[in-house]
């Protein structure tokens, strides 16, 4: 029998199993050619002297079918012996991925065979919050003489894993973490197999004491003898830990943001929230302020047209409220010092991390008082309000989580008028931005906006809580009255803290009637939309003032967060209003 010859073309061969490795069907390397025939043919090979063959060329210009160099078949033999085991190898892997696709399926299958039923001989299990410690209520047991409370929890799965025979489960419920042991055929269901985190279960069990040198929330964790899945959570390329994780983008956290709250960090912002909003309804009862609730729907504006957000009422024109301070001075003569806590909407085309378009807005308004009077009130809120907050463990514990550096501020916060605060910039040569950015950075003057980058690195650098008082007229709200020993500025105020900024704006009010109609003009502002607030200075009149401050930005400082949108259940900003 005549000797097999196979043909390897460089230029015009193809390694492809529909090639044959004939003359006009040649291969294209030495290496496939021995990987599909062996090394015992006879191979032979050409390819063009410039390694291109020209379109349209003679066949004969090129070289002469040539028997395969003994250097380049050795080569051949290694590729195709390492690709032989390659191949080898990987076949090895399905192999062994089917047996192992085969044992846990038997395994599953054995699972759903097996069904729990609780054991009514049992004591009846006492419903319970995760971070019930209440010694009159749960009592831990030793896990041999002593006999724990037994009880039931309702939960989502924060963390899972397997010790040997055991299922270790951490669960959830909003109020606290328990850890939970799964032992025996309660670890060897199908669920307990196929347990994905955020699955919501209820558990029933016994309450122990975790051994000595071991850890678990509270120091006490659950030996189940009953559970069931309430809901299952997705898996696989669905698991919410690939969906949020560390790495993801930002904007994509902010559209999962339903999943990002399920996390350690948003979690513990959102109940630090809960409590500083409650506290500030605290103080404000303690100094016996009432409560009201404005409209957010008006027809006048606080703080300039350009940032309302306009919507058809009827047949009307209506805005979302920017402030509800106006309103707030309307209830001083009937109900005294009164507050509020209410959404606040601002039209600002700013992606700063400091703004949003809707925020929390703690307003409060007080009768018969001076400037000193209202910078000592504000002082006392801020500082009272963070003692109620603090006086919770569990919040405390939160607010040190997030703001380890975290210390009460220094009483009496710093007070620096407008005019030190630019001195202070030109000394330290923080320069004020022109908003035409072909005009060069220049040193600060008297009447300027100082720019919140500026603010905020003088406030960073300071880094202590200040009073910025007596802005300039011409860049505060109308209704500001001017200092009676400087006329050029108002009883204005800005509190500001280190790492955000400002987050209080306040101000005594005018009161005198004429000087508010003035003022109107002055603003080009038609005051005829505002009677009800300008009658206020014909019926009994009085020296008043205020303040603002956005829950957001205090919060943002007190839990160290970079945005005030990681401060926001579901942030509004300019370019978001979802999910």
């Amino acid at each position: 029998m005549a000797e097999a010859t196979f043909y390897i073309d460089e230029d015009v061969g193809e390694d492809t199993p529909s090639q044959q490795g004939t003359e006009s069907s040649p291969y294209k390397t030495l290496g496939f050619a021995v990987l599909t025939h062996g090394d015992s043919p006879k191979f032979l090979a050409r390819k063009s002297t410039s390694g291109h063959v020209p379109e349209g060329s003679d066949a004969s210009a090129r070289l002469e079918w040539k028997p395969a160099a003994k250097a380049a078949l050795k080569k051949a033999k290694n590729y195709a012996a390492q690709h032989q085991k390659k191949a080898a190898r990987e076949q090895e892997l399905l192999v062994q991925r089917s047996k192992e696709d085969a044992d846990r399926k038997k395994v599953l299958d054995d699972a759903k065979k097996i069904v729990l039923e609780e054991d009514k001989s049992l004591p009846k299990a006492i419903r319970i919050k995760l971070d019930n410690t209440d010694p009159d209520t749960v009592k831990l047991g030793d896990g041999k003489d002593v006999k724990g409370t037994r009880v039931r929890i309702f939960g989502r799965v924060h963390r899972e894993r397997r010790q040997k025979e055991n299922m270790f489960i951490t669960l959830r419920d909003g109020y606290g973490f328990m850890q939970v042991i799964l032992t025996g055929q309660l670890a060897k269901t199908y669920d307990a197999l196929t347990l994905t985190r955020e699955s919501s279960m209820e558990i029933l069990g016994e309450l122990r004491a975790v051994p000595e040198g071991a850890h678990a929330p509270n120091g006490r964790e659950l030996h189940a003898d009953y559970y069931k899945i309430v809901g299952k959570a997705a898996g696989g390329d669905e698991a919410i830990t690939n969906r949020v994780s560390k790495d993801t983008e930002h904007a994509t956290l902010l559209d999962l943001r339903h999943l990002t709250l399920r996390g350690e960090t948003a979690s513990k912002v959102m109940i630090v929230r809960d409590a500083v909003e409650f506290a500030f309804n605290f103080v404000y009862k303690e100094l016996r302020m009432r409560k009201v609730s404005p409209p957010a729907l008006v027809q006048t504006q606080v703080e300039g047209g350009a940032t309302l957000f306009g919507l058809p009422y009827y047949d009307e024109t209506a805005y979302l409220t920017q402030s509800s301070q106006l309103y707030l001075e309307t209830c001083l003569p009937s109900m005294g010092d009164v507050f509020c806590i209410e959404k606040s909407f601002r039209a600002e085309k700013s992606l700063t991390r400091r703004h949003l378009a809707e925020y929390a807005h703690v307003e409060a308004e007080l009768d018969f008082i001076t400037f000193d009077d209202l910078l000592e009130h504000l002082e006392h809120v801020m500082c009272r309000v963070l003692e109620v907050t603090l006086s919770d463990p569990t919040i405390k514990q939160h607010i040190l989580d997030l703001h380890p550096e975290f210390k009460m501020p220094e009483r009496p916060f710093m007070r620096m008028r407008y005019s030190e605060a630019i001195d202070w910039l030109v000394e330290h040569n923080i320069d004020f931005e022109e908003e035409d950015k072909d005009k060069p950075p220049r040193p600060h003057k008297f009447g300027d906006d100082i720019a919140e980058a500026a603010e905020r690195k003088m406030t960073d650098i300071i880094n202590r809580p200040i009073f910025l008082t007596h802005f300039p007229a011409e860049i505060k709200a109308f209704y500001m009255p001017k200092d009676k020993e400087d006329p050029r500025v108002t009883e204005s105020v800005d509190c500001l803290m280190p790492g955000v900024g400002e987050i209080v704006g306040g101000s005594m009010r005018m009161w005198d009637y004429d000087e508010l109609m003035a003022a109107f003009d002055r603003e080009k502002i038609d005051p005829a939309a505002y009677y009800w607030y300008t009658d206020q200075r014909k019926y009994g009149t009085s020296p008043h003032g205020g303040y603002g401050l956005g829950l957001e930005r205090f919060l943002a400082w007190l839990c160290k967060q970079h945005t005030v949108r990681d401060c926001c259940l579901y942030p509004r900003y300019f370019g978001r209003c979802k999910p």
